[in-house]
């Protein structure tokens, strides 16, 4: 089966090779670069085995965007406050947002949610400051996206979240959908974060539907990641007015 390869980076101008792949099925990173073919230079390497091959790429290329992530690696949770702060002054023009969980308990703990289990229905915290907040910075001309992974049938949490859905959008939200099963063909495979200017990823860790902390990443490899998928869920997905009529009635 052919290998389903995403472009990490490359320093490589137009028809140049320099490049890094991620395999996103395995996590193996493919590199492309010049081959190393002399038998002068081949004769230098060690442990080498059939069918193995070498190639010569500039050192940036690893640098820059090799993953850093490893097995055991250990997230640096940042407090709430500094997330807070890029939602509310800390990014100049986009806030974009991928929310792929089948339900959230910080949503379950709103009033408005018990309001939605009685009646099928709620418009959602209307006064919550969020709101206020968002009209104020979309009025200085800075963007508020989300892409919201659905399932099918959608969970009570994500009918919630569409019942809500529209007093975000008339606070100035684009908020679009992107159904489960499309967004795992079209390779829209990371978990809950913020994207800040296409330079910052604020990453959501969680335990169950319990968000337990939250990493601000800067790394230019994981940047670049969010920025692919970023763009390949809001090509797919289907705004908010269109999307409501095609869910079913949960009855």
């Amino acid at each position: 089966m052919a290998r389903r390869l995403r472009v990490l980076g490359s320093t490589s101008g137009v028809g140049d090779c320099p490049t890094l792949y991620e395999d996103l099925d395995t996590g193996e990173v493919v590199v492309q670069g010049d081959a190393v073919t002399d038998p002068n230079d081949v004769a230098q390497l060690r442990y080498v085995k059939d069918g193995e091959g070498f190639v010569v790429v500039p050192r940036a290329l690893l640098v820059n965007f090799a993953p850093k992530d490893a097995e055991d690696y250990v997230p640096e949770f940042v407090p709430q406050k500094k997330i807070s702060e890029f939602i509310n002054d800390g990014f100049e023009h986009t806030a974009w947002r991928l929310e792929t969980r089948t339900g959230y308990l910080s949503d379950q703990e709103m009033p408005s949610y018990e309001e939605f289990l009685r009646t099928g229905d709620t418009a959602g915290e209307v006064g919550h400051p969020w709101f206020d907040n968002v009209r104020r910075m979309v009025g200085n001309g800075k963007r508020f996206e989300r892409v919201r992974l659905v399932d099918s049938p959608p969970t009570v949490g994500q009918r919630y979240l569409l019942a809500c859905a529209r007093t975000n959008v008339a606070a100035g939200e684009d908020i679009r959908y992107l159904w489960r099963a499309d967004a795992e063909q079209y390779g829209v495979n990371l978990s809950d974060f913020w994207l800040f200017d296409s330079r910052t990823v604020a990453r959501f860790h969680f335990e169950g539907e319990r968000t337990i902390g939250m990493e601000l990443i800067t790394d230019p490899a994981e940047v670049l990641r969010a920025c692919q998928v970023r763009d390949v869920a809001w090509h797919h997905a289907t705004p908010y007015s269109a999307f409501r009529t095609q869910v079913p009635s949960a009855e």
